[in-house]
């Protein structure tokens, strides 16, 4: 039996030291640098962390951006299918790409959020393009049960052309689609998502 996965994860009592953060919080570096250079992030077993509010996971959640000839702004959107990811969020449509930070991101000194970042990307797509990359924001919605455990972390990856493909069947029917189209049926995507695409592209 496979020992079981364990995760980055912040105390909540760090972050509320900070302040509180309902929604999208857009000041990166008040809350992002101090947590991710805190003596209080620790890797604990997955399964204890999904049901203990007491600690956030990391999450970094990654939005592929390509703005197309007719000069549509569009992201790569995906369906989350029935792989072995976060059950609770399946069926529901989503523009953000990431999950969890593994303790073996932290092997030989190496940076384990960037690393987990690169590592998650790595496995859900194929990223041929170019792109510059921003760090937008963080994300944090404690209306649900998966929302009060997790912390996200919105990276804008800005795309020279649409060269992504899906990896995994997890990730199905993907593709790029205008923010407007997006906006029009913003009930369909995940509540990350929703948070996410009314911040960025109001």
């Amino acid at each position: 039996m496979p020992s079981e996965e364990h995760i980055l994860v912040i105390p909540e009592s760090v972050i509320l030291e900070i302040g509180a953060i309902n929604g999208f919080e857009s000041d990166v570096d008040r809350f992002l640098k101090p947590l991710l250079s805190s003596d209080q992030l620790s890797f604990q077993p997955r399964g204890a962390m999904e049901t203990d509010p007491s600690f956030k996971q990391l999450i970094p959640y990654v939005l592929l951006e390509w703005t197309g000839e007719d000069g549509a702004v569009k992201l790569f959107t995906y369906t989350r299918g029935g792989g072995g990811g976060e059950q609770r969020l399946h069926a529901k449509r989503s523009v953000g790409i990431g999950g969890h930070i593994s303790r073996e991101d932290a092997a030989e000194g190496a940076d384990p959020y960037a690393t987990g970042m690169h590592r998650e990307l790595a496995e859900e797509i194929q990223l041929g393009s170019n792109y510059q990359e921003t760090i937008e924001g963080l994300l944090y919605d404690p209306s649900n049960d998966v929302g009060k455990v997790h912390l996200g972390v919105v990276h804008r990856f800005v795309l020279q052309s649409p060269d992504v493909k899906s990896n995994e069947a997890d990730l199905a029917e993907g593709g790029f689609v205008r923010v407007d189209e997006l906006k029009a049926d913003i009930d369909r995507l995940e509540t990350w998502s929703q948070i996410a695409i009314g911040a960025l592209y109001r």
